[in-house]
């Protein structure tokens, strides 16, 4: 015997009742591992940031001792 309409719609309506739950969590994990990511870039970011500084000053000093 096929399947009607009506019994595809109660199939999906249990399958997505079913796995809604496990979806939600499995979306809110992919939340914190984005704001990890987040954290990491900041982190990097910063990093890069102070070491350009830090060579910047080099080539000013270097700059400064060449002219002299």
């Amino acid at each position: 015997m096929p399947l009607t309409k009506e019994d595809l719609r109660q199939i999906k309506k249990v399958v997505v009742e079913a796995v809604d739950p496990y979806f939600t969590a499995i979306q809110k994990d992919f939340g914190h591992v984005y704001d990890r990511f987040d954290r990491i870039e900041k982190l990097m970011l910063a990093d890069h940031k102070r070491r350009i500084e830090k060579l910047e000053e080099g080539v000013k000093e270097l700059r400064g001792l060449l002219a002299a």
